[in-house]
């Protein structure tokens, strides 16, 4: 009897906080989608050529990113997001390196280039679709959304 409601209780705490959740967009849901540019400056916006080849996606969990040397998108899960007007603070979890013997070094463009190491990127908000991500010397010009198809 006592099993099922701790079961039970347990299902209403998780329930409430998954429905809390559900409820509104997170804080960075402005900046869901995919981004090109920050690499090279942008190039067309809509089309498939944007939407096929961008060079940051952005969802709820996740942010990855293109590398110039791999056709593999760098993938980085999103730990904290703390917002002020126009600027997000990602922190990311950090990323595990390769174990074993054969193991190689972590991909050098892990993370984004930036100043305050590979587990965080700060962005800010230039215009309704542009972003930019400063003091990032792998991304040095600014992103825009890619719209439409």
């Amino acid at each position: 009897m006592r099993r099922w409601i701790l079961v039970a209780a347990a299902a209403m705490a998780l329930g409430g906080s998954a429905g809390a959740q559900q409820g509104g967009d997170p804080p960075h849901a402005w900046v869901f989608g995919s981004w090109t540019g920050g690499i090279y400056p942008p190039g067309e916006t809509s089309g498939p050529r944007c939407t096929g080849q961008p060079a940051v996606i952005f969802t709820k969990d996740v942010v990855l990113r293109a590398s110039v040397f791999d056709v593999a998108y760098r993938q980085r899960i999103i730990e904290t997001v703390a917002t002020s007007p126009d600027v997000l603070e990602f922190r990311f979890v950090p990323a595990a390196g390769p174990t074993g013997p054969m193991a190689s070094r972590m991909p050098a463009d892990i993370g984004f280039g930036c100043a305050t190491g590979p587990n965080t990127l700060r962005v800010e908000r230039r215009g309704p679709n542009e972003i930019a991500f400063p003091n990032c010397t792998e991304f040095p010009s600014p992103l825009q959304r890619c719209v439409g198809n």
